[in-house]
């Protein structure tokens, strides 16, 4: 019942309980995360009397891969399961020493509230050959008749931040293919790509930067696409599948060309985060920039990708492969700052004085007008173009009373 109030209208055999549903405190929240609390009611209305021997709240979350044999082959179907919450609840029950309870006509309420562990939970998912599902279920046991449940998905994610140092690396490559077939070799094509870092989230361009050099007698195209790949384990037998979530074209690069990419942005879909921290069932991303070579196996990159859900922080976060490049790419400025810096030179010997007086008309006179409006603000701003700035001293024409103990240095 996903992201809306669940409710089941369950009709006993006497029809005594007309509708029995489950609602969680903050229906809004779209997801929860270890150690946070879960928190609701069960709404039960009863158009009789109702006898009951429980009425209880379960939560569970497990991990599941599971596929049949191929058509034909003879080994059998694969399973495995990993269990990440076991909670149950008693919301109502008989006092001591009764099996039944008689609940009146009338609607019900009954609160339930429960701490998700703090260990870490593996995110929500679902996929081709398995799922990891978590939900939260409550359970109507009467004399009888079967017992009534209804069930609500829990939506859970396990936070991952991009601003650790781990995934603020860039990630380099470079690869080179030769181009032919047999002896009839036409030259090389060769492909350097480069993300500024390992960690993304939902939404987010990712810049690619690029160089293609193409040496061969053939056509070839650039490209980038991520990757998502669902890696399944059951049985000690793996499923693999691996499907294209996003991508981006390039122009075609003539034989003896070359082209680069500074810059040019993929952006991220709306996917699952990556999954690294189950056993059975784990989601990774790539990011691959590859070149199809007409008659040709394509040349191709991957780059390790990393969708987490703690958005980057820019300079704010700042670690110690930022601070090294950004002193590596800074580096050249102190190759170019002088030990001891000189004196600004004089005006005169930059603007001479003809060339000053040719460029300063006379000062116009404003004109004789009343209103505000009629003259304005910045309408001779432009005369001042080439006013001089004061002459440059080492000494001081206009000395404070008390004269300074300390040598004054200029720093340009």
């Amino acid at each position: 019942m996903g992201g809306e109030a669940g409710s089941a209208a369950a009709v006993g055999s006497e029809g005594r309980v007309k509708s029995l549903g489950l609602v969680f405190e903050d229906e809004r929240k779209g997801c929860y995360s270890s150690g946070e609390t879960v928190a609701g009611h069960v709404l039960l209305e009863a158009a009789e009397p109702v006898a009951l021997r429980a009425l209880r709240l379960e939560a569970h979350g497990r991990a599941t891969a599971a596929w049949g044999p191929s058509p034909g082959a003879a080994a059998p179907a694969a399973a495995s399961e990993v269990e990440y919450l076991n909670v149950r609840l008693s919301l109502r029950e008989p006092p001591a020493g009764e099996g039944i309870l008689l609940l009146q006509p009338g609607k019900h309420e009954f609160p339930f509230s429960f701490q998700l562990p703090s260990e870490p939970l593996v995110t929500s998912f679902t996929g081709k050959y398995g799922s990891i599902q978590y939900c939260v279920r409550a359970v109507l046991e009467r004399p009888k008749v079967p017992d009534q449940s209804v069930k609500r998905e829990l939506q859970v994610i396990s936070h991952i931040d991009v601003n650790t140092p781990a995934l603020l690396t860039p990630v380099l490559k470079t690869q080179e293919k030769m181009v032919g077939c047999w002896f009839f070799t036409s030259g090389p094509v060769s492909l350097s790509a480069k993300i500024e870092r390992k960690g993304y989230c939902n939404g987010e361009a990712i810049p690619i930067y690029a160089e293609i050099e193409n040496c061969s007698s053939r056509l070839v195209v650039p490209k980038a696409a991520i990757f998502q790949t669902q890696t399944y384990l059951a049985s000690g037998r793996t499923k693999t599948v691996r499907h294209m979530v996003a991508n981006v074209r390039g122009n075609h690069i003539a034989s003896g060309g070359t082209d680069t990419w500074n810059g040019k942005t993929l952006k991220i879909p709306p996917v699952t985060p990556s999954i690294l921290d189950c056993c059975i069932i784990r989601v990774d991303y790539s990011l691959a920039v590859y070149i199809h070579i007409p008659g040709a196996k394509k040349l191709m990159l991957e780059l390790p990708l990393v969708i987490g859900t703690v958005p980057y922080h820019g300079f704010g976060s700042r670690n110690s492969s930022v601070a090294s490049r950004f002193s590596m790419d800074m580096s050249w400025l102190a190759l170019t700052l002088p030990e001891q810096p000189e004196a600004p030179p004089n005006y005169a010997d930059v603007v001479s004085e003809e060339e000053f007086s040719r460029h300063v008309p006379p000062y116009p006179q404003p004109p004789n007008c009343e209103g505000e409006a009629c003259c304005p603000m910045f309408a001779c701003i432009q005369e001042f173009r080439f006013q001089p700035p004061p002459l440059y001293s080492e000494v001081d024409p206009h000395p404070p009373d008390v004269e300074e103990t300390q040598p004054v240095s200029f720093i340009l």
